[in-house]
């Protein structure tokens, strides 16, 4: 009876170690796919000079898009919706993209320093969760509170138009984002996440929100405006 309760228990590690490998594969297969066709948006974004999109609009499509995902993602549904939601959130990028292009000396060097530095910090981070497998469930806290600081500041940013205040933004949310991709990682790793849909969002906005806020603190401490 003790082999017996023994080789359960070493089935179940089995299948669990199975289970996390399979989200992990997938997860990572499906946000470079998502990288790569959100990076041609951007692309197409940037050279077709594609006007920025009204707040309202924008809102509306990119909050829509990203809970129709949700809502599907345990469905067949869920692929084609996410490459929605990514693609739309590439195609924001363009007009930021076209603004450092146009209005700085090194535009293009900004550009991929952002892109480069966001992935040795995904990869770094990752790496190190996947290495150690430590759990950063405490981290909730922490990124419940960014969101909330980010918000705050957004909202006076409203009012407030100073390059302190926009670095300061970009400050939170570049540390709101390397704590999503620790926690979200750490989920997957320990056994808290088994949807790869909803793991490749989540990397995903981390991923985007950490770029553009890299983007505009070395804008900001560029000094190369024409």
């Amino acid at each position: 009876m003790a082999d017996n309760f023994e080789s359960a228990v070493i089935t179940r590690r089995a299948e669990s170690v199975w289970a996390t490998n399979a989200v992990l594969r997938n997860t990572y297969f499906l946000l470079s796919l998502t990288l790569i066709f959100s990076s041609a948006c951007a692309w197409f974004s940037t050279v077709s000079n594609a006007p920025q999109l009204n707040i309202f609009i924008t809102l509306i499509l990119m909050y829509g898009l990203m809970f129709l995902t949700m809502r599907l993602k345990n469905s067949i549904w869920g692929i084609p919706c996410i490459f929605l939601f990514t693609g739309f959130m590439g195609y924001l990028l363009g007009p930021m993209l076209n603004y450092y292009l146009h209005n700085y000396i090194n535009g293009g060097e900004l550009i991929m320093t952002a892109v480069g530095t966001t992935g040795v910090v995904f990869l770094a981070l990752s790496g190190y969760v996947l290495t150690t497998k430590k759990n950063f469930n405490f981290l909730s806290g922490f990124i419940f509170a960014g969101c909330i600081t980010g918000i705050v500041l957004m909202v006076a940013s409203i009012w407030i138009h100073t390059t302190g205040l926009q670095l300061a933004i970009s400050g939170v949310f570049s540390l709101l984002s390397c704590a999503m991709i620790l926690y979200h990682t750490s989920a997957i790793v320990n056994g808290g996440e088994r949807n790869y849909i909803m793991a490749t969002v989540s990397l995903y906005i981390a991923l985007f929100n950490l770029f553009t806020s890299l983007l505009q603190i070395f804008g900001a401490f560029s000094g190369n405006r024409n």
